[in-house]
């Protein structure tokens, strides 16, 4: 069976990019055709800084939010990656397949570090390693991915296939990208030009899962636009970064192509498109929120969710790495 592995690190709210780009994907691929597991990389996290009250209150609140989005248990394993400590054993393993110019050729590591590549933290250079383990140890058929991470996938590929040739097997696959729906790439509602980003020091940058609905309503109405009415076709668009990202929004909230936007609101005045774009966006988006806020009220219903994933999640794991370590001529208790 067809297997999907995908991550996303607890570090501050989850927003409107986190769900449209990934979340909301991985709610739709639960069903017969595929095995999915969901993790919270909370291991990730720690490339840079964290507090450990916050991270920890990070961590459930990330897991709420997932579980309101319609991550369903008992359809697919949700944990928290440092629950299954097989990650970073097979990330160790993984290490010594893994030539160092891969990682520095890493486009995220060159972004983050900048000049301050010898002083940078080992787990910064080698987060693309844990990456890779994390989906090879459920041996990940199929990895949804957004545009930036297709990188990432990349060197997962190009790690799997250097064990493989090394030890002279065929052990690990080589996992597929999947890059699914529209709005796969969110940006500011202040500037069109840039990602929407948990780290943009401007909240009316991007829109929280934790929002109510009134601070939705709020900030698509405060959303940065341009004195013209919408354009009749996709090609109007080009010039026009923040009319692209609220239509892109709006056909991936309403389930519609950019076209059918267009078609609709084209020639209109963009106080038109805004009122009905902060419609749909309450609509969909309050719910959720609620939903969130019920579920961090009961926190140990959470981490009970967390637990008894990390558990099935091991079960799957335990296995691969022993094998693994048998490849490699490792001995075992």
């Amino acid at each position: 069976m067809k297997r999907i592995f995908s991550g996303i690190q607890p570090t501050h709210n989850m927003h409107l990019g986190n769900y449209l780009g990934a979340v909301r994907n991985w709610v739709a691929l639960q069903g017969d055709e595929f095995e999915t597991i969901y993790c919270v990389v909370d291991l990730h996290a720690l490339t840079q800084p964290q507090d450990p009250v916050e991270l920890r209150a990070h961590i459930r609140e990330l897991a709420a939010t997932l579980l309101a989005v319609g991550i369903d248990p008992e359809r697919s394993i949700l944990f928290a990656q440092s629950q299954v400590p097989q990650h970073s054993e097979l990330a160790w393993l993984f290490s010594c397949v893994t030539p160092l110019g891969w990682l520095r050729r890493m486009t995220q590591f060159k972004d983050k570090a900048g000049k301050q590549q010898d002083t940078a933290m080992h787990g910064l250079l080698a987060y693309p390693v844990l990456m890779a383990a994390d989906i090879l140890l459920y041996k990940g058929t199929h990895v949804p991915v957004g545009e930036d991470q297709k990188q990432h996938l990349e060197l997962t590929r190009d790690i799997a296939q250097s064990f493989n040739q090394r030890y002279g097997v065929d052990f690990f696959p080589l996992p597929e990208p999947q890059i699914l729906g529209s709005a796969t790439r969110v940006m500011s509602l202040r500037d069109g030009s840039k990602k929407m980003s948990k780290s943009d020091e401007s909240d009316y940058s991007r829109i929280n899962m934790t929002d109510d609905a009134d601070t939705i309503a709020l900030k698509f109405r405060r959303a940065k636009t341009d004195p013209e009415p919408l354009p009749t076709e996709a090609a109007g668009l080009a010039s026009r970064s923040e009319a692209e990202n609220l239509v892109a929004i709006y056909g991936a909230l309403a389930n519609k192509d950019v076209d059918a936007v267009l078609a609709e609101f084209g020639g209109a005045p963009f106080s038109t498109f805004k009122g009905a774009l902060t419609d749909i966006a309450v609509a969909v988006l309050a719910p959720i929120g609620g939903e969130m806020r019920r579920l961090m009220a009961d926190p140990g219903h959470v981490d009970a969710v967390l637990r008894r994933g990390g558990e099935k999640a091991a079960a799957i794991a335990a296995p691969v790495l022993a094998e693994t370590q048998d490849i490699m001529g490792l001995l075992r208790p």
